[in-house]
């Protein structure tokens, strides 16, 4: 079982190691979403450490995304995407208080399409390299 996981990880890095930086940002949104309906379903089924587990990884995705805004140079883009991702941590966290999975797909809602939108910019500037 420990060769296995320990496999499992060397094949993650590798395919990170392999990503441009915006197919990486489209890797942590589909990772925030994975765990929001995780969440999700966590809270339907009265799962607090399921919750729990699924809600601090959402967040730690959306501390990270956040942390690679380029303050600086990103300009309006960058501050927009700063107050939007610090929105989704406190929506995160009502739906944690309140154990309501109603503030977790307000978030996922706005990620889907913040996802989209990377992945065309990822899937456009992969293409114009070639």
């Amino acid at each position: 079982m420990y060769a296995a996981l320990k496999a499992t990880d060397a094949y993650r890095q590798t395919e990170v190691r392999s990503r441009t930086p915006l197919e990486l940002v489209v890797m942590l949104y589909d990772g925030a979403l994975k765990f929001m309906t995780a969440a999700q379903e966590a809270i339907r089924r009265g799962d607090i450490g399921a919750r729990k587990t699924a809600i601090s990884k959402t967040l730690a995705i959306v501390s990270e995304l956040q942390s690679t805004l380029n303050m600086d140079q990103g300009g309006e883009i960058a501050a927009s995407l700063d107050e939007l991702y610090r929105w989704s941590s406190v929506r995160l966290l009502d739906a944690t208080v309140h154990n309501d999975p109603a503030p977790i797909e307000e978030v996922a809602e706005v990620f889907r399409t913040l996802r989209d939108g990377w992945s065309g910019i990822a899937s456009g500037s992969g293409s114009g390299s070639k």
